[in-house]
């Protein structure tokens, strides 16, 4: 099951639980506001590429909030290592430069994200047709993308909660793994933007 379908299994799960059910906190809600919008720009997306229509200032705009959106889930994470970093120098953990490491990677990928300089509106000719192929090789980019951000998400929370249990011990292994999977998403960023060349170029 793809990202998108078990985000739309999530909020159709949430959208018809019961009245009893506890109310969701703000946090809560506010990660199943950020997936709607993701899904709901995806979903515009895909509509291009399956329904052929749209100009190129729509499929910029489209493109451009999927990479807001993209930008401010690192800022998020990145405010969670920060609060991970601060609390492993005050318990002088000895691999302290492993976390400042993190924050950096975060850093040059965040803002790689922020100044990409193409988007689907690349991928169309100057007649306004859209490069189908391309654009379903780019879409499916995006939705790699937004899966291992969301991953990443998770192993930050799970790293924090650790972190307030000061389980140092049981962080120290995870370091490598989620610095592995901010290194892979910089790779996947950087072949999104080779494919999302201007046709005219």
């Amino acid at each position: 099951m793809s990202f998108l379908d078990k985000a739309k299994k999530k909020l159709g799960d949430l959208a018809g639980s019961s009245k009893d059910d506890k109310p969701i906190d703000q946090e809560t809600k506010g990660t199943i506001d950020q997936v709607k919008g993701e899904q709901s720009i995806l979903d515009k997306i895909q509509n291009f590429l399956t329904g052929g229509y749209g100009t190129k200032e729509d499929l910029r705009e489209l493109d451009k909030k999927l990479r807001d959106n993209y930008y401010s889930d690192f800022k998020i994470i990145r405010h969670r290592w920060e609060e991970i970093n601060l609390e492993a120098l005050k318990a002088r953990q000895s691999n302290k430069d492993d976390y400042k490491k993190i924050i950096q990677i975060i850093d040059r990928v965040s803002e790689k994200i922020n100044r990409a300089d193409y988007g689907y509106a690349g991928l169309m000719d100057r007649k306004g047709s859209i490069k189908e192929d391309s654009l379903a090789k780019v879409f499916n980019y995006d939705k790699a993308v937004g899966v291992q951000i969301q991953d990443l998400k998770n192993q930050t929370d799970e790293t924090y909660n650790q972190m307030e249990a000061e389980k140092w011990t049981e962080i120290a292994p995870r370091i490598r793994n989620i610095k592995l999977i901010l290194l892979d998403l910089e790779e996947k960023w950087d072949n999104r933007e080779r494919e999302f060349r201007p046709l005219e170029a």
